[in-house]
């Protein structure tokens, strides 16, 4: 308990001094007037509590001229009029004037230190402390400082600015006082907020600068690794770095993009256990030279089929030792220029010196008979393929290439496979395919894609049915029916079709499934795959037995003679050029009776005849005696009347086209006119009544009209005004409109099967006429020829025979 501040009872506070004068405001210090407030002690110079002490004086010598402020002297926005009108103004309050010697290279003042300090780091097992790096910045225009952390990737750590720009008091006891110039020095510990700087080195400008105040600085010192650092540097020396050379390859990979050399080559393994020689193809990109090679793995070799041998890339000679990742670089980085804030670029070594690059093979390495090492193994080349041989001719000028045998030790007899009889069950490659494997499976099939949608239909009819011993049934001969065979080319597949015809005692339709067809005199027990009919096995004319159905060709519709001439190679008997080769020795020294036979069956001199005098007249061709017996199917002689076919046009039916649209549109019940008629008004804008083809086509597309171009493009033109191309789109729709404006019944002949050009009921003429069962198509009345131009033959028989 205090003793109350009662007489007696307080102790005598001025027992012991000597002092007793009042402390004053004003004083006169260097030629400068001082005022003190926050430093004014006691009675008799007694220190008063939150009283400011001020620092022991200055170590370093005053300087000679005026004691401007640091704000005034370093300031960077101040410049030496101002100055030299503050110090005017302070020499008048003292009655004297002087002059001001200003320097202006103090501007822009910045002493700048390296320094770092260490950061304790707990509960880890890597490291116990950290070594931050920073810099220490000292602005002498107002005694502020600042530290700021260089950024460093992937530090997780708050770098930058770390104290900003202000001043900053020091550590008690002196914590009334700023740090200022006199502070700082190289090789000494700066404590801010309780944190300890190590200042290591200074900038040059720094060192002169405290140098001229008389301050002695320090050697630089090094500063300590940091350990989680150098433990992220021997981590990263693992991984891959990126080269910092960028290799223009675009000049070479334009000239030569796609360009392969391919080369055959081979490896002599028996030196090893098991083993034999290999074949290889070794593949080189001019684009980029990278080489790859693949392995010719043969049958029952007993080795995978790899992909790759070696993948593609360059390919080095020798083997060189293996360096860590990326050690091998193209550049040498000599300096890093800019800082944080700036960016920073690289100086990169342009002479390259004392770089090492491992050598590889190039285009000019690879001949025949060289032996490239590819990594411990030595692969021969043996040759190489036309377009390899082709660039060596040009660019070195190479002219033999003499292929190189490797030596080999051949087997001296060849095992061939011979597979199991067929025992009944499937098909013969169903029943194949369960011998190659324990599990059964299903065989594969070969589809042609490009052919995935052709048909070829033949008419045909049936001559006799085939028994167990070959003869033909003598009652199958009166009954001669008519049937369709569709050839699938996807699969090479045949389907029968028989059309159904009145009164015949015949039912019609399906008469064979779509199916592969095997030829006739096959064993049944065979070890070896059957025959297949294909579609080159069928020409009109020709026979074919299907299931002991002997059946005889008689013709084919327009689509499958027009496909059959654009495939020569594999439908000989539709090339006009080759059965024209073929009746040249007819012609040989007998151009003048050709001739007479041509004015006899042309008395006219028209040039041109009906198919059946043609017919005619090529049978006369082959009856000459003086020539060896030459045979000529039906369909050669369709092919050159197809091909010399005289082009007759014809006459369109357009009220058979109508009724044949309003047919259609009665089946579907479509009735929607009056909206084409809406969509065709708001297309006329001028309210002419016409509108173009493109336009009226697109409407009636629009509103579904279930109508083919074909018959849309013809009653077009019925409605056409032919002075500017125009439709009357009003008479277009009325003759559609089944409603209002009905075809009379009858006149509608047959039904539309997709093309006006070709009609397949016609192609059934002959049956429908009589509709008899006995009746049959003839050969040469299967195609729509109706005049073939007989002097162009003649003529071009002639010039062949001379030729």
């Amino acid at each position: 308990m205090a003793l109350p501040f009662l007489p007696g009872n307080v102790f005598n506070t001025r027992i012991g001094k000597e002092r007793f004068h009042k402390s004053h405001y004003f004083d006169k210090n260097v030629g400068a007037v001082d005022f003190y407030y926050e430093n004014k002690p006691g009675i008799g110079g007694e220190p008063l509590p939150g009283q400011r002490i001020d620092p022991p004086k200055s170590k370093y010598p005053d300087v000679h001229g005026s004691r401007a402020p640091a704000w005034i002297t370093f300031d960077k926005q101040v410049n030496a009029a101002t100055c030299l009108a503050i110090v005017c103004f302070k020499s008048i309050l003292k009655n004297s004037y002087f002059y001001l010697e200003w320097n202006c290279t103090n501007r822009n003042c910045v002493l700048c230190f390296e320094a770092y300090f260490q950061q304790a780091v707990h509960e880890s097992r890597i490291e116990q402390y950290r070594v931050r790096r920073c810099q220490v910045l000292f602005y002498l225009e107002d005694d502020t400082i600042q530290v700021m952390e260089p950024r460093i990737l992937n530090s997780a750590l708050p770098q930058g600015t770390i104290v900003r720009r202000h001043r900053i008091r020091k550590p008690p006891p002196y914590e009334e006082c700023f740090y200022t110039v006199e502070d700082f020095n190289v090789g000494i510990d700066l404590e801010l907020y309780g944190r300890v700087y190590r200042l290591v080195s200074c900038d040059k400008f720094t060192a002169n600068f405290l140098r001229k105040l008389g301050v002695r600085v320090n050697e630089s010192e090094p500063i300590p690794d940091d350990p989680y650092t150098m433990h992220r540097i021997s981590v990263n020396a693992m991984q891959p770095r990126r080269p910092q050379d960028r290799v223009d390859t675009l000049r070479q990979f334009l000239n030569h993009d796609r360009h392969v050399l391919r080369f055959f080559c081979t490896w002599d393994d028996t030196s090893s256990l098991y083993g034999d020689i290999r074949d290889f193809v070794l593949n080189y990109f001019l684009g980029d030279d990278t080489i790859e090679i693949h392995e010719k793995v043969t049958s029952n070799s007993g080795r995978d089929a790899v992909p790759y041998f070696l993948r593609r890339q360059k390919l080095p000679k020798g083997v060189p030792p293996l360096p860590l990742p990326g050690a091998v670089s193209k550049q040498t980085i000599l300096n890093t220029m800019g800082t944080v804030q700036t960016g920073s670029s690289h100086m990169l070594d342009s002479i390259k010196v004392g770089i090492q690059q491992p050598e590889y093979y190039t285009d000019a390495d690879l001949t025949l008979g060289a032996v490239l090492n590819v990594f411990g193994r030595k692969f021969l080349i043996c040759d190489c393929d036309e377009f390899t041989k082709e660039f060596y001719r040009k660019k070195y000028g190479i002219k033999t290439f003499t292929p190189v045998t490797p030596p080999r030790n051949d087997c001296d007899y060849t095992v061939k496979r011979e597979n199991p009889p067929y025992n009944g069950w499937g098909s013969d490659e169903d029943s194949l395919s369960n011998c190659y494997n324990l599990i059964p499976r299903p065989p594969k099939k070969t589809f042609e894609v490009n052919c995935s949608a052709e048909v070829l239909r033949f008419a045909a009819r049936l001559i006799a049915g085939v028994d167990d011993d070959g003869n033909c049934g003598r009652e199958e001969i009166t009954r001669r029916r008519i049937f369709i065979i569709s050839c699938f080319l996807r699969d090479n597949t045949f389907m029968v079709y028989e059309p159904p015809v009145t009164n015949s005692g015949y039912k019609g339709g399906k008469f064979m499934e779509r199916r592969k067809v095997m030829k006739p005199g096959q064993p049944i027990f065979r070890t070896h795959l059957p025959s297949y009919y294909a579609p080159s096995d069928i020409c009109i004319g020709g026979q074919v037995i299907f299931n002991n159905f002997v059946f005889e060709i008689c013709g084919a519709d327009e689509h499958t003679l027009t496909y059959m001439e654009a495939h020569p190679a594999e439908f000989p008997c539709a090339d006009a050029q080759t059965v024209l080769r073929r009746l040249r020795p007819l012609v040989e020294g007998r151009e003048e009776t050709i001739r007479r036979l041509a004015t006899e069956a042309d008395p006219n001199g028209s040039g041109s005849v009906d198919f059946a005098k043609f017919g005619c007249f090529v049978r006369e061709l082959l009856k000459d005696p003086s020539v060896e017996s030459l045979c000529v199917v039906p369909h050669e002689v369709v092919t050159l009347a197809r091909h010399y076919a005289l082009k007759v046009p014809k006459e369109t039916n357009y009220m058979a086209v109508v009724g044949m649209a309003q047919q259609q549109l009665r089946k579907v019940f479509f009735e929607s006119f009056q909206e084409i008629l809406d969509a065709c008004r708001c297309e006329d804008l001028e309210n002419t009544g016409t509108i173009d083809r493109a336009a009226l086509r697109r409407i009636c597309k629009a509103n579904h009209l279930p109508l083919p171009d074909d018959i849309l493009l013809t009653i077009m033109e019925i409605s056409q005004n032919y002075d500017n191309g125009m439709v009357y789109y009003e008479t277009f729709i009325n003759q559609l409109n089944w409603c209002c404006n009905p075809v009379p019944p009858g006149t509608v002949p047959c039904e539309y099967s997709g093309n006006l050009e070709v009609d397949w009921p016609a192609f059934m003429k002959a049956g429908k006429e009589e509709k008899k069962g006995g009746d049959c198509i003839n050969a040469f009345d299967s195609f729509t020829v109706e005049r073939v131009r007989l002097g162009a033959f003649v003529e071009d028989l002639v010039k062949l025979s001379v030729c």
